[in-house]
């Protein structure tokens, strides 16, 4: 499993790339990266046949760890998934522009 930090994420988005947010409903809808799919980590494997097979798939939570895990089961079904460190947390506090409310935009 593979790990970027913030700054590759935010590059790569700006390109298309396709990242999933694997944070519950309630901490999505409290703020997100804008552009990135919700997929909590509890239905995680509900939201597979959404998921890209041919390019990577960006996993986000609110630090590193969940995404980490998830990163970790996706690579398990055949995926190219990377993890994001820093995570959600970090994006904020380093001022990124985040969208609140809840309007989830599934994976």
């Amino acid at each position: 499993m593979r790990e970027v930090d913030l700054d590759v994420l935010a590059s790569e988005l700006a390109q298309g790339a396709f990242a999933i947010d694997v944070r519950e409903p309630d901490e999505y809808a409290a703020g997100h990266v804008p552009g990135v799919r919700t997929a909590p980590l509890s239905e995680l494997g509900a939201h597979l046949a959404a998921l890209p097979a041919d390019r990577p798939v960006y996993v986000i939570c609110a630090s590193g760890n969940r995404s980490a895990w998830a990163a970790e089961q996706l690579e398990g079904a055949g995926f190219h998934a990377i993890s994001v460190a820093g995570g959600t947390s970090g994006w904020i506090r380093a001022g990124r522009p985040v969208v609140r409310g809840t309007a989830a935009r599934p994976a």
